[in-house]
């Protein structure tokens, strides 16, 4: 429903959100949550907003029954396509990209059933960011056209890219949630991909000689954002830039960069959460503590009066997870326990493995994930370990404050955005295993005042993270670049050949 404002009614927006991941139907990773949460609640802000992801083999499973609405052509080696129908439970409208020779078969949204990225993952992605291009153009027999189009991470990056080569006027938003991963691909795919040969340059999508999806939509989007304003300056530099630091300090420099914190789903309850064995509120943890015991009993741990430490999280470096693999034996020898929910690289997965058979009765590793076993773990814990080296955004700080289970965080990223040291959890500055156990140090002091340690369970549990407030600011982002104010023309800014530092120069994004 239309809003009103001082002067007259806020027009409904209409915009496209393109996404290669949904929670519920195809998630890989935080992508999928965001997708699921923002555009809700972007359309209870009264926004016209509609989903476009892949037809995936398992999507098709889920959603039943299609209404196929039309057709895309193909471009270069990119083959054609249908696009059909689906409302969800939800009430969200969902547009399905059926191109059966690349996205029919078994496997996550990136990968083989063996873990091994498909090999025309390049075709795969490209023909997602054409199929926004064409719908932003009037194509595909959909009788709907959107006022922006809002792609995420480097699946969607080549939308903003096809859309200023075609001369499609809408204006783009890319979405980077975590910048290591940039869709880098080789410079001999661009013709099969129909990136025009001009483009293939440092000012377009050429990034250390390969085509890279992410450059391509940090350099064309209209606005770029990322999901936590302390990621947004980090990235700008260049130990967390992943070589892109040059592109974000100009779309920053130009006001064509923001960060804007993921909230969580609101089932995140602990009252209500039909996940936990066990409810409770801040006023009554006999639940939590009930969680606690069955979670130990569960893992063969040994009953205990300490803290419990948790860990839900993908088993990769990012993780810092053998910051904690070092620090084991001291959280032990101060009468704490851990458990572990994850999957992920092996090394990892192994190493944690070992340091459970040091300690059979205190820590206890469950290799694997599933959401209900996620939820009782971060419900049972008193401290969530999570020692990240960088983190983007993070979710399960946030639900773990929800939850009561302080977050014991290296201060990076949306970690250092969504924690108040000392007040709902304890963040360390520097991320290795002597800050971390300093950090936990402070933790059990805490767990050891009860007053301290109860009045920070109660801050923690009142924190809201809804996605109402990022749904404002993307509102008013959506509004802004929609709407643009008068401006004077800008000075172009003349290709340059690549310097010996890439990207360091100021490359001329989306108008």
């Amino acid at each position: 429903m239309d809003r009103l404002r001082v002067g007259g009614l806020v027009p409904a927006i209409k915009a496209l959100f393109v996404t290669s991941e949904l929670a519920g139907l195809a998630k890989a990773g935080g992508l999928g949550d965001v997708s699921a949460g923002l555009p809700l609640a972007l359309r209870r802000r009264g926004i016209d907003i509609r989903l476009l992801m892949p037809a995936y083999q398992d999507v098709i499973a889920k959603v039943g029954s299609i209404d196929w609405l039309g057709g895309l052509p193909a471009r270069g080696g990119i083959p054609p396509a249908r696009i059909g129908q689906v409302l969800l439970p939800d009430g969200m409208t969902l547009y399905l990209l059926a191109a059966p020779a690349l996205f029919d078969r078994r496997g996550t949204p990136y990968c083989t059933p063996k873990g091994a990225d498909w090999a025309d993952n390049h075709l795969r992605f490209a023909r997602l960011s054409l199929a926004a291009a064409d719908i932003a153009a009037g194509r595909g027999g959909l009788g709907w056209t959107p006022d922006i189009v809002h792609a995420n991470d480097w699946p969607g990056g080549l939308a903003p890219a096809y859309m200023r080569w075609d001369g499609t006027k809408v204006p783009t938003i890319l979405t980077i949630h975590n910048i290591a991963y940039q869709g880098n691909f080789d410079a001999s795919q661009r013709h099969t991909l129909a990136i025009p040969d001009a483009a293939f340059d440092i000012n377009g999508v050429e990034f250390h000689g390969r085509v890279s999806f992410l450059k391509a939509g940090g350099f064309y989007a209209s606005h770029v954002t990322t999901v936590s304003p302390t990621y947004a300056s980090e990235i700008t530099t260049e130990t967390q830039g992943a070589g892109l630091h040059g592109l974000m300090q100009t779309r920053a420099a130009r006001g064509q960069l923001s960060g804007i914190v993921n909230g969580i789903d609101a089932s995140w309850d602990p009252g209500s959460d039909p996940h936990l064995p066990h409810h409770f509120d801040p006023d009554d943890l006999n639940g939590k503590h009930a969680n606690a015991d069955a979670v130990r009993t569960g893992l063969c741990l040994r009953p205990s009066d300490g803290p419990l430490f948790g860990i839900v999280s993908r088993l990769v470096h990012q993780k810092g997870l053998d910051l904690v693999a070092e620090a084991a034996n001291d959280i032990v020898d101060n009468g704490g326990q851990i458990v572990v929910l994850g999957l992920g690289d092996p090394e990892i997965e192994h190493m944690l493995n070992r340091t459970s058979r040091r300690h059979r009765d205190d820590i206890g590793v469950l290799i694997g994930f599933n959401e209900p076993m996620a939820r009782r773990i971060v419900a049972a814990s008193d401290f969530t370990l999570m020692p990240s080296r960088f983190e983007p955004c993070g979710l399960t700080q946030m639900q773990a404050q929800r939850y009561g289970a302080l977050p014991i965080a290296h201060a990076t990223g949306g970690l250092a955005d969504t924690i108040d040291d000392g007040t709902t959890g304890f963040l360390f500055s520097t991320p290795s295993s002597d800050a971390l156990m300093a950090a936990c140090r402070r933790a059990f002091d805490a767990y050891d005042n009860q007053g301290q340690f109860d009045d920070m369970r109660r801050a923690a549990m009142a924190r809201c993270f809804s996605w109402d407030g990022a749904a404002a600011q993307y509102e008013a982002l959506y509004r802004r670049l929609i709407v643009p104010p008068t401006l004077t023309t800008r000075p172009h800014l003349p290709c340059r050949r690549r310097p010996a530092a890439p990207l360091s120069d100021a490359l001329e994004p989306a108008a």
